[in-house]
């Protein structure tokens, strides 16, 4: 796997090496590639990023590397091209791909498949057939991914590999994300190690790879290196081993100085100067380019070529550029590979460094470069096989470009998108498109050309950023096509569809607007307006706007069915569930998404499928229904799972079958199937909630340190909208109150009101309304329990499970507010008991029962309530819930099975029978000790407002009017000493 040596003839030198026989410097990195390799062999997983600059060493290091571990382990080299997004889709996958079947053979590597078929996997290894048009296009880039991941797992499985992305500074989009979900998926793959090399000085602000790697870098087994420049001992050594003798010390000085420490340049400098140089410093071009300039003519002019091919060509396409036949090519080619210019890598031939590619086709006359592009889209397009596999199409549209023919370049960058869009890489095809539409005006009549107008490519480029994430490209292209169509309701109402749900991914309004006039002017009678109907409804249906929602929904069901247009219908089907179950219809409803379920499935439209189990997962369990929804959760894991897109699709049911079995309190299965998933490595949105759902569980049991993490990970997750933003707010608060932070919990919650909209979805705000509520009554916060009570009474509530929370926020702010409501917490029981949450239950009894000893001192009905709380907590090993039951039962003298009543507190006893907070006690200590309210607010780190709230509180309670009477009262009872 390392270069050879190879020999050149430098000015007043014997002869030298070109390249160093020994790796200096590179030591610590070298043993980092070697340790991951170990830990890989014992089953963990390890990738290592390598960057540094241009010249530094990188392919060289893991050259040395390869070399060192070729006997037992498998290499698999890739790189990306020097093109960009001009290069093939997934490049260094195939050509990995492509190397290791070259060498198994079809029957061999076919035995690697995931599948009994090759899958989606010929979009990226063309080589390995077609793949089955009948297959669900929603779900084929996730299968894909799933498929590469577990064909890098059966190669891994069969011996240790070593998978090497390299020049990943020039990969494309596609390549990209296909990288990041291998290695945070790297723990499904035992036996594989991840080796990427890039530029770390190429990597600008919009670099696809810049925000990649810091993503990766936060993934446990991940490493990034980046190799440093050579010391001046350093380059000394190396100028030892090139040369063959000492250099003197003026010479390392001069080298040292003008290279950098950069091991190519050291080569070049090497290679150029003699011991007793005074020749004018010379450019590192210069230096590059000296080794071609000594090459024979018809070597130099071979290498020329060669160098607008890129920096790897294959030996077909080069002989039929240059006109050579095979054995003058490789005559003229052999002293250009001897000074290891170049070096032959299978049936092509590769520049040793991207750097002397670059200076060769830089230093070539731009009409000379002009005419050898034109030579290789010549030869492409007469014989495609020339190029690699699946690669021509891009190649011949990169030629046609750079050869300056516009009219040929526009039809081959149409082709060229049609190509990446049947790759799935919908960034490159945008590329493609975009390209098409910068040549339009140049070439003469483009639409008889390529078979569309002007505004229908602007439409695929726009439909192309949408599916590619870049919204706002895809909004500028849409609007310009609007701009062009004129009269045409049919087309100008798609434009409008899609801006629409462009414009509601920017969250820059005008979306509502767009999809109201697309619905306006979209024929009656034409097919699509079922679908443009079915994105207004939905729309409507976030504002929320329920009657509109429902109408149009109604009429898109209509179109679809009447089109059969079942991709709309199922929308629709599932669309109008969900509005007719948030007037409290539910069983009524289940039909429909049976039905919508039928037709997906019919269809094999797997994401449909998905999307109609999570919709009736998710009502059933807003209903309290949570062992069916758990059980349609499964189905849907098990739809997933079939359709080969688990990790990417499955998440909504993982989050969902997690939900209803905390609400069940199955606990312990619920934290094993969060685990399970989160294994999987979802996207960054399901992990967060999952995160949080475990969170929930160990603070309920005690254990504070996940909710901390739970928390930040909620709060950088940006698109995780009202699912994520009030349930990690729940999280939050309830955390700071178990810390004893009132103050902080109250000012939280007062942010999240602030800054989001409190109505839409009450399945999510309700709970955060109790927490907030919780958190006014520990900080005394008034003006917060005012506010929390005007959304609360202007908030929908859909089906029990919201009814409860509705019923224990009321309880809540009555307490809060010195109001101990007995009635309120009765009701909020019987909530509960209609839903079976055992947790939530427990706490309602156990705020009902603190108000019947405070209110009523009604021991019996507490007593009932405790021990009823007590039994429903032991299992689920709720420990901070359960001290607090056994507190208030040693205060009340109210035995639990296992308690000690002579473990009672007179003090706490008292406390309870006053009806007062444990805050509420302080307070009245330190009135009783002469404070007034700022000495008690600096004592218990409140506010001047919130201590003089507590001690209005305290009097009104106790029924006094004054401090005095307080001080004394408190004196009479023991609270304090004398």
């Amino acid at each position: 796997m390392a270069h050879g040596s190879a020999h050149a003839q430098g000015p007043g030198d014997s002869l030298m090496t070109t390249v160093s026989p020994s790796l200096l410097g590179r030591g610590t990195d070298l043993a980092a590639l070697t340790d991951a390799l170990e830990r890989v062999r014992a089953g963990s997983a390890a990738t290592i990023l390598v960057g540094g600059e241009a010249g530094i060493g990188k392919t060289r290091l893991v050259q040395e590397f390869a070399g060192q571990v070729a006997s037992r382990t498998r290499i698999l080299i890739g790189g990306c091209s020097e093109r960009g997004a001009d290069g093939l889709p997934f490049a260094p996958f195939t050509a990995a791909l492509r190397d290791l079947l070259s060498v198994l053979g079809q029957e061999s590597f076919g035995e690697l498949l995931p599948g009994d078929t090759a899958g989606e996997l010929p979009r990226v290894l063309p080589a390995l057939g077609r793949t089955d048009t009948g297959t669900d296009t929603s779900t084929a880039r996730a299968r894909l991914f799933e498929e590469v991941l577990a064909l890098f797992g059966n190669i891994a499985r069969n011996e240790t590999t070593v998978l090497v992305i390299e020049d990943a500074h020039w990969a494309a989009a596609s390549s990209c994300d296909l990288l990041d979900f291998l290695v945070r998926n790297q723990q499904s793959t035992p036996g594989l190690l991840i080796i990427v090399t890039y530029r770390s000085d190429e990597l600008d602000r919009s670099h696809p790879l810049r925000a990649s790697l810091a993503e990766l870098e936060r993934v446990a087994w991940v490493n990034r290196r980046e190799l440093a420049r050579l010391t001046r001992d350093e380059v000394n050594q190396q100028a030892r081993h090139l040369l063959g003798a000492t250099p003197s010390a003026e010479r390392i000085a001069n080298v040292y100085r003008r290279s950098d420490g950069i091991p190519l340049f050291v080569e070049a400098l090497l290679a150029e100067s003699g011991p007793g140089d005074t020749a004018p410093p010379r450019s590192l071009q210069d230096l590059l380019l000296a080794p071609i300039h000594r090459l024979p003519a018809e070597t130099s002019d071979a290498v020329q070529v060669a160098a607008v091919g890129g920096v790897r060509v294959e030996h077909r396409l080069l002989a039929a550029v240059t006109g050579l036949d095979d054995a003058a090519l490789s005559a003229a080619l052999r002293p250009a590979v001897s000074t290891n210019v170049l070096r032959v890598e299978g049936e092509a031939y590769a520049f040793r460094h991207a750097l002397i590619r670059d200076a060769v086709y830089d230093d070539q006359l731009p009409g000379d470069r002009i005419r050898r592009h034109l030579r290789y889209a010549e030869a492409l397009e007469s014989a495609p096989s020339l190029g690699p596999d699946g690669r021509s199409v891009l190649d011949l549209a990169h030629h046609w470009h750079q050869a300056g023919e516009p009219t040929r370049a526009l039809a081959a960058a149409w082709h060229a998108a049609a190509h990446t869009a049947q790759s799935l890489a919908h960034t490159e095809q945008l590329g493609m498109l975009e390209r098409v539409l910068q040549l339009w005006d140049h070439v003469d009549d483009p639409s008889t050309r390529i078979g569309l107008d002007h505004p229908a490519v602007l439409e695929r480029a726009a439909e192309a950023a949408r599916l590619a994430g870049e919204a706002e490209r895809g909004v500028h292209l849409a609007t310009e096509a609007l701009a062009e169509l004129g009269d045409d309701p049919v087309r100008s109402a798609r434009l409008l569809t899609l801006r629409g749900g462009l414009l509601r991914v920017l969250g820059s309004g005008g979306d509502l607007d767009d999809l109201r006039t697309a619905a306006r002017i979209v024929p009656h009678d034409e097919p699509g307006r079922a679908r443009v109907l079915s994105a207004l409804a939905s729309r409507l249906m976030d504002i929320p706007a329920h009657d509109e929602a429902r109408r149009v929904g109604e009429d898109a069901l209509t179109l679809a069915r009447r089109h059969a247009d079942r991709e709309s219908e199922v929308f629709s089907l599932v669309l109008l569930a969900t509005l007719q179950s948030r007037f409290g219809d539910l069983e009524a409803q289940l039909p429909c998404l049976h039905e919508a379920q039928a037709i997906a499935h019919s269809r094999g439209a797997h994401y449909l499928l998905m999307r109609a189990l999570h919709a009736e997962t998710h009502l059933l369990d807003a209903y309290g229904e949570y062992e069916r929804a758990a059980a349609v959760a499964r189905r849907g894991l098990n739809a997933a799972a079939e359709a080969g897109v688990t990790r990417i699709f499955a998440g909504p049911q993982a989050i969902s079958l997690v939900s209803s079995l905390v609400s069940l309190g199955r606990w312990d299965e619920a934290w094993q199937v969060a685990d399970e998933y989160l294994a999987l490595a979802p996207p960054p949105l399901i992990r967060a909630d999952l995160w949080r759902q475990q969170a929930m569980i160990a603070l309920a049991r005690g254990d504070t340190s996940p909710a901390q993490l739970a928390v930040e990970t909620g709060r950088g997750v940006a698109e995780g909208g009202a699912s994520l933003v009030f349930p990690t707010a729940c999280l939050e608060i309830e955390l700071l109150l178990h810390q004893g932070d009132g103050e902080q919990a109250c000012a939280r919650a007062r942010q999240i009101v602030a800054e989001n909209d409190m109505h839409e979805p009450s399945r999510f705000s309700w709970p955060f309304l109790v927490a907030a509520a919780r958190a006014a009554g520990a900080a005394g916060d008034a003006d917060l329990l005012t506010t929390l009570r005007s959304h609360a009474d202007t908030m929908q509530v859909v089906g029990p499970v919201q009814d409860a929370h509705r019923h224990v926020f009321h309880a809540e702010t009555a307490r809060a507010e010195g109001k101990d409501d007995r009635e309120a917490w009765q009701s909020a029981v019987r909530a509960w008991e209609n839903t079976g949450d055992p947790f939530e239950l427990a706490r309602a009894l156990l705020g009902f029962a603190e108000t019947a000893v405070a209110v009523d001192n009604d021991r019996d009905a507490a007593a009932e309530a405790l021990r009823r709380a007590d039994a429903l907590v032991a299992d689920l090993r709720a420990a901070p819930l359960r001290d607090a039951i056994a507190r208030l039962a040693r205060r009340a003298r109210i035995t639990l099975p296992g308690a000690d009543v002579e473990d009672t507190d007179p003090v706490e006893r008292v406390r309870v029978q006053l009806g007062l907070t444990n805050r509420e006690l302080d307070v009245l200590r330190l009135v009783a000790s002469g404070r007034d309210n700022h000495d008690i607010a600096a004592e218990l780190f409140i506010s001047a407002k919130t201590a003089s709230v507590h001690v209005s509180r305290v009097l009104a309670k106790l029924g006094l009017t004054n401090r005095t009477e307080a001080a004394a009262t408190a004196y009479r009872l023991g609270l304090v000493d004398s």
